[in-house]
């Protein structure tokens, strides 16, 4: 499953607005909740939650990857966003988050699920690719740029 075939234009966005890291959960779950395939919009809230009361999905280099299991999806689903501005999200290095990838997977598909945490996580790990996401300004243009990072980064 590549990480372009469960984002569309509704479930990016650039200059997502917001002051903490309570603000970008709730906005990106918002999001989210828009997919058909999300059944229980506050289930999916509590899963996100509760992950990240563990540890914080701030993973380092202003990238976060808030996730969560929960039945409350009848597929994975994902959203990703650019926030408008710097954004304290107790990441891991302490340092602020502008670019946000949300995931939801569905208890039973567990494996799925964990190929597409590392198949973002290793596409956000490139600093030239998460340099060029913070300049662009529309849906469009993120989705696009990830296609072709996927394209030219994994055999498909």
């Amino acid at each position: 499953m590549k990480i372009s075939d469960i984002l569309t234009d509704d479930l990016v966005v650039a200059g997502l607005e917001g002051t903490s890291k309570n603000d970008i959960i709730d906005a990106m779950v918002d999001l989210v909740a828009t997919s058909p395939k999300v059944l229980d919009k506050e289930k999916v809230r509590e899963a996100i939650l509760e992950r990240e009361r563990i540890m914080s999905t701030g993973v380092g280099n202003g990238f976060a990857i808030p996730h969560g299991k929960t039945d409350a999806v009848t597929d994975i689903v994902a959203a990703f966003a650019v926030t408008a501005k710097d954004i304290d999200y107790d990441s891991l290095d302490e340092k602020p988050v502008r670019l946000v990838f949300l995931l939801v997977g569905k208890d039973n598909l567990v494996g799925p699920h964990i190929k597409l945490l590392s198949r973002i996580s290793r596409l956000m790990n490139k600093e030239e690719f998460r340099k060029r996401l913070l300049t662009v300004t529309s849906p469009k243009e993120i989705l696009e740029m990830f296609r072709q990072e996927e394209a030219s980064y994994f055999e498909l």
